[in-house]
């Protein structure tokens, strides 16, 4: 059974599918691994890794050719059109983003496997790619705001004096948030944070973290994410964050809620009291931000009343580090796939709940719920 991993397309994206080492894995589980030329080079994986690993490199990838495509970002029409009915897929879909990819996908018959609905169950944590890739984000924000900020991370006592080490907000601790946090300490900082899920408090703290207590209700949404506040009672915690923002030299924030824009979590007002030469960092930017004037992207300059501060709107974050980040991406696609291989072919046991929970199409039905509605809402928009 052939599995090709192609060459990414979209600007900016560096990562790979597949590596030379999880290419040996599913060619030890009996598959047959086509990589397109120059697919890894990006990433630091060349072809000749590949060829030594057991693939069959080759210049052009025939689609129509292919029973399993492994991707990195959500797959084009046009790619999706020249698949054959029946090819497998495995890899981020965004389905609460691609909704016309996703009508594709259920029109040509695709059974596609979505990465980011992997059940948040034990034994699928080798094939969770959000929390890999959000371990990546995580540490690479900590080093955007060490770059920018104008002064040390660590506390240093010299003969010429004492230099304070820097305080460091972050909000949200999820996987990345968490990593944030770690990286900020290992750098010498003092680290506090938030989070409006119950467990987060324990999990700041582990970090060596401090936790920030602001009195409120916790909102657990399930799978290890928060759910959207009211608008009053986010209100409430605009206000009560306030002081602690104005007293930290960097904020990095990481909230977000699966298939819904990013919380606003700092408005405009919040950052008026900063010190001059403060950082925030977005990691939400691309979803819609957390920080009011936080731009995908871009580095935003805006004027307070001690001087200016910058805000970092992060994008493709995980791009950022391929090398280590396709490392983990690919171990959590080739583990997915061999879970699903039976003496050398690829036969997904639907009776399975992770295999089961992960498909996002099948047989020309969405079965993943939430998709299903919207497109079932689109097609009522567009009917109108």
């Amino acid at each position: 059974m052939k599995v090709a991993v192609f060459r990414e397309r979209d600007p900016g994206e560096l990562r790979v599918a597949a590596t030379p080492e999880s290419v040996r894995q599913l060619v030890k589980a009996g598959l047959d691994i086509v990589v397109e030329a120059g697919a890894g080079d990006a990433a630091g994986f060349p072809d000749a890794a590949y060829s030594d690993a057991g693939a069959s490199v080759e210049p052009r990838i025939s689609l129509e050719d292919v029973d399993v495509l492994a991707h990195v970002r959500p797959l084009k029409i046009e790619v999706i059109s020249a698949l054959r009915e029946g090819t497998i897929t495995v890899g981020l879909a965004s389905p609460a983003n691609q909704l016309d990819a996703i009508a594709q996908l259920h029109t040509s018959g695709i059974t596609a496997f979505a990465l980011e609905l992997v059940p948040r169950i034990s034994r699928a944590q080798s094939m969770d790619a959000l929390t890999s890739q959000a371990l990546v984000a995580g540490y690479r924000c900590a080093l955007e705001a060490a770059m920018r900020l104008p002064r040390f991370f660590p506390l240093f006592m010299t003969a010429a004096g004492t230099i304070p080490p820097a305080k460091v907000l972050v909000l949200g601790a999820g996987v990345a948030g968490l990593q944030a946090i770690a990286t900020a300490k290992r750098l010498g900082a003092k680290v506090s944070a938030y989070d409006v899920r119950a467990a987060s408090a324990d999990e700041v703290r582990s970090m060596g973290g401090t936790f920030v207590d602001l009195g409120l209700d916790t909102t657990d949404g399930g799978g290890g994410y928060a759910k959207e506040q009211a608008e009053d009672r986010a209100k409430r915690q605009q206000e009560l964050l306030t002081p602690y923002v104005s007293d930290a030299d960097i904020v990095i924030t990481t909230a977000a809620i699966p298939g819904r824009p990013a919380p606003r979590l700092l408005t405009s007002e919040m950052l008026l009291g900063m010190r001059s030469g403060s950082v925030i960092v977005d990691l939400a930017a691309e979803s819609g931000g957390n920080v009011e004037g936080s731009v995908a992207g871009h580095e935003v300059t805006i004027a307070v009343a001690s001087g200016r501060i910058t805000i970092v709107g992060m994008k493709d974050v995980a791009s950022s580090m391929p090398f280590d980040a396709s490392r983990l991406f690919s171990k959590n696609v080739s583990n997915l796939i061999e879970l699903m291989t039976v003496d050398g072919t690829v036969t997904p046991d639907f009776d399975d709940e992770l295999v089961r929970g992960a498909c996002l199409t099948r047989d020309g039905t969405v079965l993943h719920e939430p998709t299903r509605q919207s497109l079932a809402a689109l097609a009522t928009q567009g009917a109108s």
